[in-house]
């Protein structure tokens, strides 16, 4: 069976299984990310991390990818379940080669993938279109692979998310944390592996909404970025009287908080508060932001004494930011949340780990410690589609210049600031899409000129999604 070209993304190798990724493709797909680490590393052979989620078909794709790294002379570390942080995790603090994560992170049942990462020192180096996706397609397609060798073995690791715990509690100010009562809602998907680590360390009471690993995902697709599936989390936070709700994405590297009230806090609101926490102990440091939202972070870090470095879109590059900038941290409007401690990586206990630290030393809720940190109004994402061959490049330099008088920002898309308001457009980096951000000083202006923004792409022939 031939390998389907389309499925090496932007970041990571992601297609339909059985039909595009299975048992069959799965042994040339290994052979050939290994072979791209053989070769970029300079070493015949390589201590290389491996672990999955718990989509149905990932225990298979698993066994497959062990005896093929142990049959090109791999040495195996066998995480076995791990969330994608976990896997940074033990790939950095191991002291491992390089790593291989089977998921499809929030997509539905029907999808598996892999993502692959290596370590350069004290820095995770992501793969993605921008950084070797190229070559390990041509390796795989044209079977360019290394050739078997002698040596392979496995070693398995058992408690790589409990040790993940443990370092995430040590970059703490205080190792106080109170027994909150925390609503959670992981969509049966692998934030359950990291609560459940969690809760060995620290003394929590859960409220469970699909607290049942199943691959299956019976309840709804865990994409916490889709704001409607979190209304029952909401509802179980208000109900239950909870401290504070968790919404991590399928294979945990992003998540959502609800605060006490079953409010949503937006991921930038959140991002400030840990800026401001990072900066307090670091000042002068450097915070990453993502081109999409930026106004919150912004005065967070005038306020903190911090340095702001705009970055475009996207976990990979936002990783290498980080790495080259040596900053401290960069929270996504999406919910990912990057730490220089763990290579540039995300790390989602250790941001859960810093909020609720924080309520315990100050003794406020999430809400009152958030409020001073909504310093702008943001109007969340808007989603576009144009007819295929629309050359989108060109609409938004158009629509730029119906706003001369802003600051013209072209790093990812085109982003205009004022000094009330701004806005970003940018097309996707996984979906054919046009994605709009407003965010302004009041909700009137957001509002505002969302809907004078939204009739100028549509104008252009788009859809809304």
């Amino acid at each position: 069976m031939n390998i389907n070209p389309s499925i090496f993304k932007t970041y990571d190798i992601r297609a339909l299984y059985p039909d595009e990724i299975n048992n069959d493709v799965f042994p040339d797909i290994i052979k050939g990310i290994y072979t791209f680490f053989v070769r970029r590393l300079k070493k015949d052979s390589l201590s290389i991390g491996l672990s999955r989620d718990m989509r149905l078909s990932s225990p298979s794709l698993y066994a497959i990818a062990k005896e093929t790294l142990i049959s090109l002379g791999g040495h195996v570390f066998e995480l076995g379940l791990a969330s994608t942080p976990s896997y940074y995790f033990a790939l950095l603090y191991k002291k491992l080669d390089a790593g291989i994560q089977i998921s499809a992170s929030h997509n539905p049942k029907e999808y598996n993938g892999v993502k692959f990462a290596y370590r350069e020192g004290d820095k995770i180096r992501k793969i993605s279109g921008l950084s070797g996706m190229k070559e390990v397609k041509e390796i795989t397609l044209s079977k360019d692979f290394v050739l078997e060798r002698e040596g392979g073995k496995s070693i398995v690791i058992s408690n790589i998310v409990e040790e993940e715990v443990q370092t995430a509690l040590s970059f703490l100010p205080t190792k106080n944390i109170k027994a909150f009562k925390v609503a959670v809602d992981p969509a049966n998907a692998m934030g359950i592996v990291m609560i459940d680590s969690l809760l060995k360390s620290v003394p929590l009471s859960l409220e469970t909404i699909n607290y049942e690993l199943d691959g299956s995902f019976p309840a709804h697709e865990a994409n916490p970025l889709k704001f409607e599936l979190l209304k029952e989390l909401q509802k179980k936070v208000v109900e239950t009287k909870a401290d504070i709700g968790l919404a991590p994405d399928g294979d945990g590297d992003r998540i959502f908080f609800i605060d006490e009230t079953g409010a949503i806090v937006p991921a930038k609101v959140i991002a400030s508060l840990i800026a401001t926490q990072l900066l307090q102990a670091n000042k002068g440091g450097a915070i990453v932001v993502d081109i999409c939202n930026t106004r919150n972070i912004q005065k967070a870090c005038e306020k903190a004494g911090g340095r702001m470095i705009i970055s475009r879109v996207g976990h990979s590059i936002i990783t290498d930011v980080i790495n080259n900038e040596k900053a401290l941290f960069c929270g996504e409007s999406s919910g990912h949340y990057y730490y220089r401690e763990t290579g540039g990586a995300e790390n989602t206990l250790r941001t859960i780990l810093i909020i609720l630290e924080l309520m315990s030393r100050t003794g406020k809720k999430l809400s009152e410690l958030t409020m001073q940190y909504r310093t702008s109004v943001e109007s969340g994402e808007f989603n576009f589609k144009f007819s295929q061959g629309v050359d989108t490049k060109v609409i938004m330099n158009e629509i730029a210049g119906f706003y001369p008088d802003g600051i013209l920002n072209t790093i990812d898309g085109v982003a205009v600031d004022y000094s009330t308001w701004r806005f970003s457009i940018r097309t996707s980096n996984t979906e054919p899409l046009m994605r709009l951000n407003v965010e302004g000083d009041t909700q009137e202006l957001v509002n505002a000129k969302l809907t004078e923004l939204s009739q100028r792409i549509l104008g252009y022939g788009a859809v809304a999604k």
